[in-house]
């Protein structure tokens, strides 16, 4: 099952696997979750699944809480001038990209990947890349080295 537990102790079922041999939603999560860029949760099944070829395979499950997209640094610390990788979803057309308000350059980006130096007056905190569709903003500060 999947469930979710709030700050206060609440506790919430939020999906109840199937328990019997070929179910197409899956049976017996392997694993943790992850959240992608997108704002998905993500995560696997050991068994389940329906397939023509393939029965009890496993499945590739997303999850929805309602997290909006986000863009993560990696590595998420540098100096100034360090190149750094951005990634993202929906990044092609990006105009700006900035650290904590300072506006960085890029120096290639594709629809997932934005490649930048970490400018010169950059602090610490979050980074904002502005794309046609809006502005996204990494999920953890970014640290500036000293």
């Amino acid at each position: 099952m999947i469930f979710e537990i709030t700050p206060a102790g609440g506790y919430t079922v939020l999906h109840n696997f199937c328990r019997k041999s070929g179910c197409t939603d899956g049976l017996n999560p392997l694993a943790g979750v992850f959240q992608s860029t997108n704002g998905l949760f993500y995560g696997t099944t050991n068994t389940g699944g329906d397939s023509a070829s393939c029965t009890n395979c496993g499945t590739v499950y997303s999850l929805s809480t309602g997290l909006g997209p986000f863009v993560e640094a990696l590595p998420n610390a540098g100096r100034v001038g360090r190149e750094i990788a951005i990634l993202g979803n929906n990044l092609k057309g990006t105009t700006s990209v900035a650290f904590n308000g300072t506006n960085a350059t890029v120096i290639n980006f594709t629809d997932t990947y934005i490649q930048v130096q970490v400018p010169s007056d950059a602090t610490t905190g979050t980074i904002q890349v502005t794309t046609p569709s809006g502005t996204l903003s990494s999920n953890v500060a970014f640290q500036v080295e000293p």
